[in-house]
């Protein structure tokens, strides 16, 4: 493949890098490190490597089908979009909610801004609206390529940096407490957008799905995973790198994370300046705003984009014409918007208690959702040639198993005991 057109096909597996390399990597990393050295780092391969066929047999459906997984939900019954249309709106705005005020946290830290962070969020979700309603699907693919490098390259120069000037020290602390009520539930958070909840899965579909239609053909099944590997792969390597600055940086500093969104923000950058020095902070503090400006938009994109095909096969009079599937688009962005900010309204100030609470209702919802999509690619309707192998077969149910397993020792451990 000639590197021009390798480059033209790559795109949904960015823009799931994008989505994924958010609040997950710039706050749920670096607070394990921060908080526990390298304790968590093998928690965070392990979560990586369960989850992966889950976000793998995205791509491999739309592949074989040229459909999003939501046709293939459909496919299964309509429990499963229903149970599906349930998920995504228990989640979407304590998601939106938790990356929103980090975004806005660090644009009132970059612009030295004093105005109420609910008010910067507002302006920001305001923009994006309209880049979304001028742009769609082209903007997300132009600007996630550019994005996604910038951060890599800054985030590998910084921890290359850190090992460098760290002490001895910063990794001789306390270690995590499989006992302490507290570590449990950040690591049942940690865990939940580890490298992003399994709902994302469905979000690369459409992506993909849209980018067939801006390519004008469908890509084999080869080159959509190399694409997907590209993004998953990356974000696995990102959120060790944000692990380890934690640990590098923070962890045995005496300092805490902030539970405010713009405090939190003024100590991730720090935290790139002290490991790189001060010429570079307007590098990462572009970097970082970029890099959850774009997860901002891409869930602004996607739920939307996601709850549209979801509504019309629920409610099937709204699928009457192409007009009218735009106002349903419409309609679930103004629905967003709206209670994304009334949300912030009253938990703008505890960055953590919303970010803990929506992390952990996508670790309690990951079962479900696993097994739907392993449903998907393996029933009767999908091409049995495109069809995941033996291997991969017992990889995923062995994963539903242990998630599974985990959200009901989870539930009775924090609802029961």
């Amino acid at each position: 493949m000639k590197l021009r057109n390798f480059f033209r096909l790559l795109g949904p597996g960015l823009i799931y890098a994008g989505a994924a390399v958010g609040v997950s990597h710039l706050v749920q990393s670096t607070r394990a490190g921060a908080n526990y050295g390298y304790d968590l780092i093998l928690i965070l391969l392990l979560v990586n490597f369960i989850k992966y066929p889950f976000f793998e047999f995205a791509p491999r459906y739309v592949a074989a089908t040229g459909k999003s997984l939501i046709h293939g939900y459909q496919k299964l019954g309509k429990w499963a979009i229903i149970a599906y249309a349930i998920l995504t709106l228990l989640t979407m705005f304590t998601i939106q909610g938790a990356v929103t005020i980090v975004t806005a946290g660090l644009v009132a830290n970059v612009f030295h801004l004093t105005v109420d962070p609910v008010i910067i969020s507002g302006f920001i979700l305001g923009l994006i609206t309209l880049l979304l309603v001028i742009g769609r699907y082209s903007i997300l693919d132009k600007s996630m390529k550019l994005i996604i490098i910038i951060l890599a390259v800054s985030t590998f120069i910084a921890v290359i940096s850190a090992f460098g000037g760290s002490s001895e020290t910063s990794r001789d602390l306390p270690d995590f407490n499989w006992m302490n009520r507290i570590d449990i539930l950040f690591l049942i958070a940690f865990i939940g957008w580890m490298p992003s909840p399994i709902d994302v899965s469905v979000w690369s579909s459409v992506w993909s799905v849209a980018k067939i239609e801006q390519l004008k053909f469908k890509p084999t099944l080869k080159q959509s995973l190399l694409d997907f590997k590209i993004g998953y792969f990356g974000t696995t390597l990102l959120a060790l790198g944000f692990l380890l600055l934690g640990a590098l940086v923070i962890h045995g500093n005496g300092e805490d994370l902030s539970a405010s969104g713009t405090v939190f923000a003024r100590q991730l950058i720090q935290m790139y300046t002290s490991s790189i020095g001060d010429w570079a902070k307007i590098i990462i503090s572009i970097a970082a705003v970029t890099t959850m400006f774009s997860t901002t938009l891409t869930c602004l994109d996607a739920y939307p984009r996601v709850l549209q095909p979801t509504t019309e096969i629920l409610f099937p009079h709204f699928r009457v014409t192409k007009i009218r599937s735009g106002m349903v688009n419409v309609f679930w962005i103004l629905i967003l918007v709206i209670g994304t900010l009334i949300l912030l309204r009253y938990f703008a100030e505890n960055m953590r208690f919303m970010v803990d609470f929506a992390t952990s209702i996508s670790f309690v919802t990951a079962p479900i959702l696993a097994y739907m999509n392993y449903k998907v690619v393996t029933d009767k309707h999908m091409p049995e040639s495109d069809r995941p192998g033996l291997v991969l077969r017992r990889f995923a149910q062995l994963g539903v198993v242990f998630l599974g397993l985990f959200t009901l020792v989870f539930i009775t451990w924090r609802f029961i005991i």
